[in-house]
């Protein structure tokens, strides 16, 4: 906690007292966000009003309240939410002081929102129907015709619009269209949640699912004999999209000193290694660690495809993408 407190001595300084309570929207499971928020009360004395929400439609939300959405902040699952309200001019720059044990890479160059944690994208199977002659090399590669009807995926998770929109971005708006047509063809599978693939994948209903890397090693960690494993897509692939949860402060917001408050203990070694020990998340800190089972970060970089997180901003355009193509 000692980081934690340098940071809080720094913004009491900065920005005068705190408020007693935040109002903070948050598009991550209650799960996960719950423990965190509970510790941040703890040590501090601030009490957190929370709703939560899928990220897209928080960010949506956001946009329609204005000025008068009671949110101090936003903790959202993608960095492309945070983006499209950054663009849309409803985030505060936070002190760089916040940021000073980031890594370089996952600073927001505005310094409009702050990254807390890191995963990648990966692919699922299974242990017992799937040979090792039968993973694709890409994520293209799902729209053949062997995998017709084995592949599940989460159209209304928020990463996986992260990841629309990063193949938007780098693969173009009609070859990203074609995919999602190519595996709607190919009689792709939708489940409302990263779990709920896993769990087809483990019963049978698909042999394939594309989910974030942390959901697996979960789900091991309760049943070690749960059969089911994970992988990249070959390096660069856009498939192996590396992106991180992130807060950012509304504009609006009369409590940012208690907001910014908030960030330093997202960012503290206690809850770093709450992502990464618990969550099997990256750590986006340089002060903590990954957690042991988690690739090294030279593997991930060699996976990861080379995308500008701040690029993938454009929600609105991949949910419009969505509906036209009948998966919202």
């Amino acid at each position: 906690m000692r980081r934690f407190s340098v940071l809080l001595a720094a913004l009491v300084l900065l920005g005068g007292a705190f408020a007693q309570s935040i109002t903070v929207y948050v598009g991550r499971g209650e799960a996960l966000a719950g423990p965190i928020i509970q510790g941040f009360t703890e040590a501090t004395g601030v009490t957190v009003n929370v709703r939560y929400g899928s990220t897209a439609e928080l960010a949506v939300l956001i946009t329609e309240e204005g000025a008068a959405s009671p949110a101090d902040a936003f903790w959202a699952q993608d960095a492309g939410a945070l983006g499209a309200l950054a663009r849309a001019g409803v985030l505060a720059a936070v002190p760089a002081e916040l940021v000073a044990d980031v890594a370089a890479k996952n600073i927001h160059p505005d310094l409009e929102w702050v990254a807390v944690s890191a995963r990648n994208r990966t692919l699922v199977y299974s242990t017992e129907r799937v040979a090792a002659a039968d993973l694709p090399a890409s994520i293209l590669d799902l729209t053949q015709e062997r995998y017709a009807g084995r592949v599940a995926w989460a159209p209304t998770n928020a990463s996986f619009q992260s990841f629309v929109t990063a193949l938007r971005v780098t693969h173009g708006e009609e070859a990203a269209e074609a995919w999602l047509r190519g595996m709607i063809a190919n009689g792709t599978k939708a489940y409302g949640n990263n779990g709920a693939q896993l769990d087809a994948v483990a019963n049978g209903e698909v042999d394939f699912g594309l989910v974030n890397n942390y959901y697996l090693m979960r789900r091991l960690v309760e049943e070690p004999a749960f059969p089911v494993a994970q992988t990249f897509f070959a390096d660069g692939d856009i498939g192996n999209l590396a992106n991180v949860t992130g807060i950012g402060v509304l504009a609006g917001s009369a409590n940012q000193a208690a907001a910014h408050q908030f960030i330093a203990y997202l960012l503290s070694d206690e809850a770093q290694r709450f992502f990464t020990e618990v969550n099997y998340e990256y750590p986006i800190t340089t002060t903590v660690e990954p957690a042991e089972g988690l690739e090294s970060n030279a593997a991930v970089v060699a996976a990861s495809p080379l995308v500008d997180l701040t690029a993938i901003d454009d929600l609105e355009g991949t949910l419009e993408l969505l509906r036209e193509v009948g998966l919202l």
